[in-house]
Order: C-alpha cells, then sequence, then structure tokens
C-alpha cells in the first residue's frame, strides 16, 4: 500500500498544504468544516507526518544541537536536564555532542567541536547551544571563534558561561566573580585568615573568573594571598587530591581553609586531609563550586556555591526558543546570580 502524504491528505481535501500543516499543528484558525475534511482524512488513513515533512511544511526541524566538553563531569547533566525539561515543554528534541574528556588532547576537542558544528549545520538544527570548550577560553583564538560567528549568521547560537571574542553572541551565564567572592567571605566570615585557591585551569575564563572573586574578597578583608597556595592543574577528584596534598606537604605553616574550583577538586581535597589525618572542618575548611548531587552526598556535606545548574539550562533552552522565534527583544545577556549552599565542610578555625 502507497504511503499516505501530506501532499495527498491536502489534494483528497481540496485544500493547500498549508492549511493541512495548520490542522496538524495547531498554529492559526482554520475554518470548522474544512478542519473537520482534514481531519476526517488523518483519521481514515492513520496519517503520521514524519519528522522530514514536518520540517518542510515548518521550514523547522524541531532539533536543536548542544556541545559540550565532557559528559563524565557532573555539572554538564544538571545543566542538560534544565534544558531538556525546557526543550520538551517547547516542542524540541536535541542532539548532544560530546567532543571529549578530560583526558583527551586539548587539540582534538577544538577539532571535534568544529566537525560537530558542522555536522550540525548539515543537519539543518533550528539552534545550537555551546557550553564549556573553546567558548571557555580565557583568550580564544581569531579562527576558531570567527567559526563559530559565522554559523551563528545563519542558526542561532547560545553561549553558556562562556563568550568569544569579535562577535555579538547571546549569551547566559552566572556571576562566578560574585560568588567566589560569596564564598571565600564566608570563610572570612568564620575567622579563617589562611586562605588557599586550587583547582582549574590559568587559561580557562571560569577559573580566572573565580580566582579574581578570591582575591577581591581577600583583598577587600586586608589579607594577602600566599601566591604558593594558588595552584592549579583541573578540575577532577584527582587533582584535587594531588593539589591538596602539595599544600599540606609544604613546609611551615598551612591555610586553614581551601576554595576549590568546582565540587570535584573540593572531594578531592577532603579526601587528602582525611587521608593525612585532618578532620574537615576542625583542622581544615573546604568549599566547592556547582553544587552537583555529589556535594551533598559525601562526609562531610560540602559547603559550595550552586551555578543553579537546572535554571541555568532552562534558561539558555528558553532564550535559543526566542531567537528560533524570532522573538522581539532578545537580550544579548542573561547574567543569573549564584547561590551560596552552606553545609558541614566549613567551620571557625580551631583555636
Amino acid at each position: 500500500m502507497k504511503s499516505v502524504t501530506v501532499y495527498d491528505i491536502a489534494k483528497e481535501a481540496n485544500v493547500s498544504v498549508a492549511t493541512v500543516s495548520r490542522v496538524l499543528n495547531n498554529t492559526a484558525p482554520v475554518k470548522a468544516s474544512t478542519r473537520q475534511r482534514i481531519q476526517n482524512l488523518i483519521d481514515k488513513y492513520q496519517f503520521q507526518p514524519n519528522a522530514l515533512a514536518r520540517s518542510l511544511i515548518k521550514k523547522a526541524t524541531g532539533m536543536i544541537g548542544i556541545i559540550l566538553p565532557d559528559i563524565t563531569n557532573p555539572f554538564f547533566p544538571e545543566v542538560l536536564a534544565g534544558l531538556e525539561q525546557e526543550a520538551r515543554q517547547a516542542g524540541y528534541t536535541f542532539f548532544l555532542c560530546d567532543t571529549g574528556s578530560s583526558n583527551q588532547d586539548i587539540k582534538d576537542q577544538y577539532r571535534r567541536e568544529s566537525q560537530y558544528l558542522g555536522i550540525l549545520t548539515e543537519k539543518q538544527v533550528d539552534g545550537i547551544i555551546m557550553i564549556g570548550g573553546r567558548i571557555d577560553l580565557h583568550h580564544c583564538g581569531k579562527e576558531m571563534a570567527k567559526e563559530v560567528a559565522e554559523i551563528n549568521k545563519r542558526v542561532p547560537i547560545v553561549l553558556i558561561n562562556g563568550n568569544l571574542p569579535g562577535a555579538a553572541f547571546h549569551r547566559v551565564v552566572v556571576d562566578e566573580i560574585a560568588g567566589a567572592e560569596r564564598v571565600t567571605e564566608h570563610l572570612i566570615g568564620l575567622g579563617h585568615r589562611d586562605i588557599a585557591f586550587i583547582g582549574g585551569y590559568p587559561q580557562m575564563s571560569n577559573t580566572v573568573r573565580r580566582l579574581e572573586g578570591f582575591r577581591t574578597a581577600m583583598e577587600r578583608a586586608g589579607l594577602a594571598v600566599r601566591e604558593e597556595w594558588v595552584n592549579h592543574g583541573g578540575f577532577s577528584v584527582n587533582r584535587g587530591k594531588e593539589l591538596m596534598g602539595r599544600l599540606l606537604d609544604r613546609e611551615g605553616r598551612r591555610p586553614t581553609a581551601v576554595v576549590c574550583a568546582n565540587d570535584l577538586v573540593g572531594i578531592g581535597a577532603i579526601k587528602a586531609a582525611v587521608k593525612a589525618g585532618l578532620e574537615v572542618p576542625r583542622d581544615v575548611s573546604v568549599t566547592g563550586v556547582d553544587d552537583v548531587p555529589m556535594a551533598a552526598n559525601i562526609i562531610p556535606e560540602l559547603t559550595t556555591l550552586s551555578l543553579r545548574c537546572v535554571e541555568l539550562g532552562r534558561t539558555a533552552a528558553r532564550v535559543l526558543h526566542q531567537l528560533i522565534s524570532k522573538s522581539d527583544g532578545v537580550e544579548l545577556l542573561t547574567t543569573l546570580q549564584p547561590e551560596l549552599v552552606v553545609r558541614e565542610s566549613t567551620a571557625p578555625p580551631a583555636k
């Protein structure tokens, strides 16, 4: 039996394809008798338009692309949860493009980003969301930035917690500088004066922003930042263990509190401290950033800065939908304020 198409329905109902589309998608009024005639044919043939037919009718695929650098980092699934909730409500499904992991050569990661940008464009997605990768570089190369800017002229792109030079992009960000200030001020308010900062990468803008907030809060309180206590090296639990180990192995004075670049580093720092015979927070307080689910499920529970991951994802999907729908007045920059979540890993310093 020949498959019935939207064109067959339109021909038999003696209406245009656009009218059938309006009935299928309920996008505009259709005369009641005409609507009933079309609906009777849809029921008669048990007609279900496929995705390609819908895209031809609506000039849209109902698909969005999401490019991220490491699905194994629990921060990204939390953002994805918000994205998926909002996208599904707006009628979208999405292609998820994971460019690699923290163990992959960074140049290969950027090459995969380029490949995915090309693939998503070929798939004619309605929009693209990017998080991490090149958009989080403190100084991104002109060619990598230009590649995204050129695609943005044809397909709307929303950047989460990042930016690229040379063009105006729609962005959704969390104020990480203010957040890092808040975390540091929490420790200072508890009475800590010897505070370290560990984790992250100096070439990544998220690390730069968090370190800036840390330095600002320390300076405002009249406290010196000891540069030997500022150590970078990554965002993983293992790097947190290693960097905390370095602090504890140093001769002389130790910090009484440690600000970690993210929760995974914070968890690693706690493990290293416990292994060294210290008690958290009695001997050393530890904080993180992100508020991933794991932060509330370790012992002691981690004091952290919530980047409101789910809301971040929902907001980015909402902005992208507005761009796809060609809504007026979509702001280039949407800023969310982070929230300090105080748990068990921070306390006044021992006397």
